[in-house]
């Protein structure tokens, strides 16, 4: 059976939360509150990921065409 692109298929993607936080520290302890329940005996994972937006990025010809088409603004 063909699995696609990735040798292994197995893993799936339950769900994600966008939190605020005011540092990593802060995101952190927020990981600590979700439930980690095991699916069928096996460990889950809880995976942490910093979050960019266009103001993170500096003045470049591709940031400059995004704000031009109004991408994530109310334009």
């Amino acid at each position: 059976m063909f699995d696609g692109p990735f040798s292994e298929a197995k893993a799936l993607t339950a769900g994600y939360t966008l939190i605020q936080a005011t540092s990593r520290e802060d995101a952190l302890e927020w990981t600590r509150r979700f439930s980690n329940t095991p699916i069928d005996a096996k460990v889950g994972e809880i995976e942490v990921r910093q979050r960019f937006g266009r103001k993170d990025f500096g003045p470049g010809e591709a940031i400059e065409r995004v704000r031009e088409m109004g991408v994530g603004t109310d334009k």
